[in-house]
């Protein structure tokens, strides 16, 4: 059987209709007190492709603790959604095992996804229904009662600040309201683990802004496992405890966000140059340094083992600058550096 809450799933093309009056509450089970939530081991996907078969996803392992916020992350076409789609069942491995609250996903699949809750940017909710009862169908689904649905949902709107908007069908709402309502709803039931893909997606900063406190609140007060998926590096680093980095299917890290930030050593220092422009970028060409000019503004790309070296040479030579800032590498620096890496293996 389907995960009930990924019947409405627009990617897996597994939508269906559901009558509110005829849904049966599933049993509401005991939370388990495992050290890793999740475990993946040597998990591999293959698709047929003209000549041999090509592998989305070769052979990964990692665990999810109690309570962490791991963020997946990589270029298009790493493996990452092919990752979610084995994690719920929607897509079968070719080899590899997946143990969800130390038992066996394919064993006991039903069992688990009670659960396990998922959000993501290509949810489609049932159009004609209001925002409440798309709400409370998934409510009942969880098995919560009547009281605990009303409170649930009049809280989670509230803090989305759509309460007022209960009653508004889902096809009246913009892409960014419709997220709301898809956060709302992975976390209705206070899960055990959440797989987030791309929960910020089409919002405004200021509301994503709200979402990542949010996330983070769910975890602070219940405690939940949370797999996190997003192509903002500063979101990322933010809400995330540690981080997984896929290129071409393998984890080719795995790590704080600090700590691999820290592992580029490439920083960029920002000159406001009031004399001498043509000479700065003529001693960043010798230190070999990228450089990107605006104006009387250059900022130079360097190994910040050279930024001494840099401004010593630029004392000799009589440039001139009223402003200097210097900002370290962070993860979005790491990502891109990967992401070069990955295409200079391309060609």
């Amino acid at each position: 059987a389907l995960p009930y809450h990924h019947l409405l799933s627009k990617k897996s093309g597994l939508f269906r209709s559901i009558h509110i009056n005829n849904v049966r509450s599933a049993p509401v089970l005991e939370r388990c007190l495992c050290m890793h939530v999740l475990k993946v081991d040597q998990l591999t996907k293959t698709f047929p492709q003209k000549k041999g078969r090509f592998t989305a996803v070769d052979s990964i392992s990692f665990a999810l603790g109690e309570g962490e916020i791991l963020g997946l992350l990589g270029p298009n076409g790493a493996g990452k959604t092919t990752t979610i789609q084995m994690l719920l069942g929607t897509l079968t491995s070719t080899q590899g095992s997946i143990t969800y609250f130390d038992k066996n996903f394919f064993k006991h699949r039903s069992e688990i996804m009670q659960k396990v809750s998922f959000a993501s940017a290509y949810i489609n909710f049932p159009h004609r229904l209001t925002i409440q009862e798309n709400l409370d169908v998934y409510a009942r689904l969880y098995g919560l009662n009547t009281k605990t649905r009303k409170e649930r949902i009049q809280k989670f709107l509230t803090f989305f600040e759509m309460w007022k908007m209960r009653s508004k069908t889902i096809s009246s709402l913009s892409a960014g309201q419709k997220t709301r309502v898809m956060l709302a709803k992975a976390f209705l039931a206070h899960p055990q683990v959440v797989l987030l893909d791309e929960p910020t997606a089409s919002l405004d900063p200021d509301i994503a802004e709200e979402v990542l406190t949010f996330i983070r609140q769910q975890q602070k007060d219940y405690n939940v496992s949370i797999l996190f998926t997003s192509h903002n590096m500063a979101e990322v680093a933010k809400v995330c405890d540690r981080v997984l980095f896929l290129q071409k299917g393998k984890i080719v890290a795995n790590d704080t966000p600090e700590h691999l930030a820290k592992s580029v050593s490439i920083a960029r220092v920002e000159l406001m140059v009031g004399d001498g422009l043509k000479r700065t970028q003529a001693v960043a060409e010798e230190l070999k340094c990228e450089t990107e000019v605006s104006d009387r503004s250059i900022t130079i790309a360097i190994d910040e083992r050279k930024i001494s070296d840099l401004l010593i040479t630029l004392a000799k030579r009589g440039v001139e600058y009223s402003q200097i800032s210097i900002q370290t590498p962070t993860l979005e620096d790491y990502f891109i550096q990967k992401s070069k890496e990955q295409k200079k293996d391309r060609v």
